[in-house]
């Protein structure tokens, strides 16, 4: 058992939006990254911008993959990136892909957000926007001095931006690898560029008993659950901030586990429902990755 997650090139988990690598000691990827690890992964949680474009995010990740490249002496990483993370693990793939082996998308914003729509239009009106934008900008400045980069550059409508569904398309345009050609389809797990793809994500079942799927003992969830309501395109089938079919990359592991947008990664210190076991997803995949000799 010891050895299941030894793949061949070290795995990079990569936060998203408002996301840090560990906040006093408490990791963004709740007890993933210890589990890969004690069965046989080497692992990586980089801190990259809270708040950024996907493209600044991108150049700060490929310079802790080229850290992570010396450290390890190997040529390539398997990434895996939740929500912004995905879009910010693509776009390495696509420019530097001599870098990567793979790159999996757990519930990532790969065709937008409406919930980033509606906030995009807040910070787009006339003074209401200038002024939510320097507060979430003092805010995200605040919240990233306690992670393990404080001084990172933050700028939170450009990632707001990033995660629109203007934004994505606009970014889709140029990096469209992975991508499935038909809404709710599949995209090809390897691409012409060598790089193999996946995705995974899950949708708030509210219909389940709680037990199973509301768990309100976990705060988060009934924000999720609320932000849910505001979907239109695809209500009834998102995480609460990401719609299921918006979340598809590469070869769909499935995108509709019992789940929200913070289930996925063990969020918050271990509360989800029972099924799936967030951690379990990512020691399976890993073995996947392993299998592919990746």
């Amino acid at each position: 058992m010891k050895n299941t997650t030894q793949t061949k090139y070290p795995i990079v988990l990569v936060h998203g939006f408002n996301g840090f690598d560990k906040i006093m000691g408490f990791p963004y990827f709740f007890n993933i990254d210890n589990s890969l690890k004690k069965n046989g992964a080497i692992v990586f949680t980089p801190a990259l911008s809270a708040a950024h474009s996907t493209e600044m995010r991108g150049e700060q990740l490929i310079a802790e993959i080229n850290k992570i490249l010396k450290e390890t002496k190997t040529n390539k990483v398997n990434l895996i990136g939740h929500s912004q993370g995905a879009l910010t693990c693509r776009y390495v793939a696509a420019v530097s892909p001599e870098l990567v082996a793979s790159v999996t998308s757990v519930n990532g914003v790969n065709f937008g957000s409406e919930i980033a729509d509606i906030a995009l239009g807040v910070l787009n009106a006339k003074v209401i926007g200038d002024v939510a934008t320097k507060i979430m900008d003092c805010f995200t400045k605040f919240f990233s001095l306690l992670s393990n980069k404080a001084l990172l550059p933050q700028d939170y409508y450009q990632a707001i931006y990033s995660l629109s569904t203007e934004g994505t398309a606009k970014f889709n345009e140029k990096y469209p690898q992975g991508l499935p050609k038909e809404w709710g389809g599949e995209g090809n797990e390897l691409e012409s560029n060598g790089v193999y793809y996946y995705s995974w994500s899950g949708i708030i079942k509210s219909d389940a008993c709680d037990n199973e799927g509301l768990n309100r003992m976990d705060p988060s969830h009934i924000i999720l659950a609320t932000l849910s309501q505001f979907f239109t395109k695809e209500k009834h089938q998102n995480d609460g901030l990401v719609g299921r079919f918006s979340s598809h990359l590469g070869k769909v592991i499935k995108s509709d586990y019992q789940m929200d947008h913070l289930d996925s990664i063990n969020q918050i210190a271990n509360l989800h429902p029972k099924d799936p076991n967030p951690v379990d997803l990512y020691i399976e995949h890993a073995k996947r990755l392993k299998e592919k000799g990746l």
